[in-house]
Parts: structure tokens; C-alpha cells; sequence
């Protein structure tokens, strides 16, 4: 098969990758950015789906993070695109953090007391019979209610953020294109050997 590895990965070496891959941590950030960068949207449809993406990814609503990206950044005008890929903000590595933090400040705007509370639910029960009337409130409206602060700052946080990297990458792709337009049109005029278009590296 194309691309599979001549010896197969050990118990141990999967593990390793598991927590540690072998081409670094950022690499999928750098991937992430990158695309983002290149979509061919104006700088706020980009933004505007980055940070619909990003604060859908608050939600406990796991699994439909990217249809409710979708349905939001639909009408505010968004990019689909970046809208899916902002959901990555939610990760394995995110997850916990987004979930403790989103139910202390929801106990937290409900008053509750989150160290008493805490005490007083046996998750672990609640999750084996899947009860979500009895779910709902511990555990769902803190998570519900607290998230919709945290995801409006980050959602915020991250608009900004994507929208000046955007409009700066492609004012600079402009600019490239721009300057190897004027150097083939001058080599033109010389009668020099014009570069091909497909040549041109962005």
C-alpha cells in the first residue's frame, strides 16, 4: 500500500507518538495556520468562521461541534471551511481544560458551589446509566452556561487574531504577484525569456 511503513510501529513506539509525535508538537498548528491562510476568502468571512469554529468548540455537545460551526458561521457570513477547521480548538489536549473551565464558571454564575458540588455527584454513576435527566443539572446547564462567556471572549480573541494574519498574508501575496507581474512584463519588453505563470511560487 502507498505511504505504509515497511516495519510496522511497536506497542511502545505508538505510545511515544501518542504524547510525544515525532515531527514535533507545532507541526499541526503550523498545518492548521497555514491552511487557514490560503483559503481564498476575504479576511473577515475567515475570521468571522475561525472564531464561530473556535467558540462552537466550548459546547459539551461533542460530536456536533462542526455541524453547529456550520449552521452559525451560514449566517453570520463566515467561510465553512475555516468554521470546521476552528472546531480543532477542541482537541484530546483542550478538552479537559474547556470542561473544567466551562463548569466552574457556570456553577460559578449559577452561585453554586463548586467544591460542594463536586463532592455531592458521583459522575461516574451518572455517566455509566446515562441519565441525563439527573446529568442536566450538575453537570450539563453549569457546562451550558458557563461556556458561553469563554467562548465569546475566545471567539473574540481569535476574530482579531485571524484577521490581521489573513489580510497581512494576502496583502504580501499581492504584493508577490504584483512584482512578478511587472518582471515578466519588463523581460517582455527586453525580449528576454518571459517566466511561465505555473513557475510562480506563492
Amino acid at each position: 500500500m502507498l505511504f505504509r511503513r515497511r516495519y510496522p510501529a511497536r506497542l511502545s513506539e505508538k505510545m511515544r507518538e501518542l504524547f510525544w509525535p515525532r515531527k514535533g508538537l507545532t507541526r499541526p498548528a503550523r498545518y492548521f495556520a497555514k491552511r487557514v491562510m490560503r483559503l481564498g476568502s476575504s479576511p473577515y468571512s475567515v475570521a468571522v468562521g475561525v472564531a464561530v469554529g473556535v467558540a462552537a468548540a466550548w459546547t459539551p455537545v461533542l460530536g456536533f461541534h462542526i455541524l453547529l460551526a456550520l449552521f452559525l458561521s451560514y449566517f453570520v457570513g463566515g467561510n465553512l471551511v475555516a468554521a470546521a477547521l476552528g472546531t480543532a480548538f477542541a482537541n484530546p489536549l483542550t478538552l479537559p481544560f474547556i470542561w473544567a473551565s466551562s463548569w466552574e464558571a457556570g456553577n460559578w454564575l449559577l452561585g453554586n458551589d463548586a467544591a460542594a458540588a463536586d463532592h455531592s455527584v458521583n459522575l461516574t454513576k451518572l455517566f455509566e446509566h446515562l441519565d441525563l435527566s439527573q446529568l442536566w443539572g450538575p453537570v450539563l446547564k453549569p457546562m451550558l452556561l458557563g461556556c458561553l462567556p469563554l467562548a465569546a471572549a475566545t471567539g473574540v480573541l481569535f476574530y482579531i487574531l485571524t484577521f490581521i494574519a489573513v489580510r497581512g498574508f494576502q496583502l504580501r501575496r499581492r504584493e508577490r504577484l504584483s512584482a512578478k507581474t511587472r518582471e515578466r512584463m519588463a523581460r517582455a519588453m527586453e525580449g528576454l525569456p518571459v517566466v511561465a505563470p505555473s513557475e510562480v511560487r506563492l
